[in-house]
């Protein structure tokens, strides 16, 4: 019965425009502008801004918001580059802020 149910998806709170995968998140505890946010390890169907350097609760980053495909929503951030070698992990991964994705077909 599992195999019958299609992939867990996040999409865009505004727009239901899918934006990632279930299967794809690394963890629930971050943090974003708007409270709990999750790291995810892809996104698909977003436009990844302008890089800029962000000073975040772990220190320095480069990072680009990513807006929903469809609706141009902010829905969080990619890092580009980490400034602490502990934080290099994050490097090429996305931040989705919570109140801004929504479960979609579970």
């Amino acid at each position: 019965m599992a195999d019958l149910v299609g992939p867990r998806l996040y999409s865009c709170c505004n727009c239901r425009n899918h934006v990632a995968l279930h299967d794809d998140i690394i963890s629930k505890a971050f943090q974003g502008k708007h409270g709990r946010a999750f790291l995810f390890s892809h996104a698909m169907n977003v436009v990844v801004g302008a890089k800029e350097d962000r000073r975040l609760l772990t220190g320095l980053h480069t990072v680009a918001d990513i807006h929903c495909g469809d609706c141009r929503e902010v829905l969080g951030w990619k890092y580009e580059r980490a400034y602490e070698a502990v934080q290099k992990y994050k490097e090429g991964k996305f931040i989705f802020e919570k109140s801004k994705i929504v479960k979609e077909d579970w």
